[in-house]
């Protein structure tokens, strides 16, 4: 190996360690300014309680219940649509032009700003059902429908073609072969793009902000869909932007990097887990 060969690949191993420094470094300082600023913050009252401007209380409650009622919402919803859409392409349309076609507008939905998504929302649902929560849900079931469909066809594509055909050989139907078969075997897949639409979710407002509004109302399940509600990120806006309480802010953005945190090892988790039950 020549002097400059040398130099070439010390330089690249070099460059790559900085990059990886740099990005672990990005990372951690983030979460430390935010756990530091956000964590003391933090208490039972903030957790329990809701606004009060009768005695300048501060309580997140509300805005807590608003984002697992948005949460569920949005899966009841995209689940079914993603993981169908996903069977049928995968399974049964014969039409490859068709499946591209689809596979490519999937990914464009994908990309696309979520503000847009936001005017989109208000135009067509906000305006029908009014600023709710459910406007809002059914804003962000557009937004995940394309990642629970694509995270489903690919663990579809992983199933064994063998598997298939040794059903087929039994005497199984093309629906009992998809019930008993394939989506068992691609249930860690589904299960991956139900967790990431959960942590798209939580970290959506731009999207809500056209569509679920800013209220801190405290409501049930069914009144609450019905009704104006601020999620968690929206919450944070209001804080930080709105009435300056930098210090609620951060307990927000802390609870939220929490949640970010619990989900993704929650994903990792999930895969470990189905990996090693497929290696049994």
């Amino acid at each position: 190996m020549n002097k400059k060969r040398k130099i070439y690949i010390g330089f690249m191993r070099g460059f790559m360690i900085a990059s990886t420094a740099i990005t672990a470094a990005l990372v951690l300082f983030l979460l430390v300014y935010v756990f530091i600023n956000g964590i003391p913050n933090i208490s039972w009252e903030l957790l329990s309680t809701k606004r009060s401007y009768l005695t300048e209380r501060i309580g997140i409650l509300p805005d807590i219940l608003n984002t697992v009622y948005i949460v569920l919402a949005t899966l009841v919803i995209v689940l079914p649509f993603g993981v169908g859409a996903a069977i049928y392409l995968t399974e049964y349309a014969k039409n490859k032009r068709l499946v591209a076609m689809i596979e490519y507008a999937a990914e464009t939905l994908s990309g696309i700003p979520s503000i847009i998504y936001g005017l989109v929302g208000m135009l067509l649902f906000s305006n029908n059902f009014g600023t709710s929560l459910l406007a809002g849900a059914l804003t962000l079931v557009i937004m995940n429908l394309p990642t629970v469909m694509r995270t489903t066809q690919e663990s579809l594509k992983t199933v064994p073609q063998s598997y298939r055909e040794g059903a087929f050989g039994l005497g199984a139907g093309k629906w009992r072969v998809i019930r008993t078969v394939v989506l068992p075997g691609c249930v860690d897949g589904v299960i991956t793009g139900c967790i990431l639409s959960v942590g798209r979710i939580l970290g959506e407002s731009a999207a809500l902000l056209f569509t679920a509004g800013f209220a801190h109302a405290l409501n049930g399940i069914v009144e609450g869909l019905a009704s104006p509600g601020a999620t968690l990120t929206v919450a944070l806006y209001v804080y930080a932007k709105e009435e300056g309480e930098f210090g609620i802010a951060f307990a927000i953005a802390a609870i939220l990097m929490i949640l970010t945190l619990l989900i993704n090892l929650s994903a990792t988790l999930v895969g470990k887990y189905f990996d090693k039950r497929r290696n049994v």
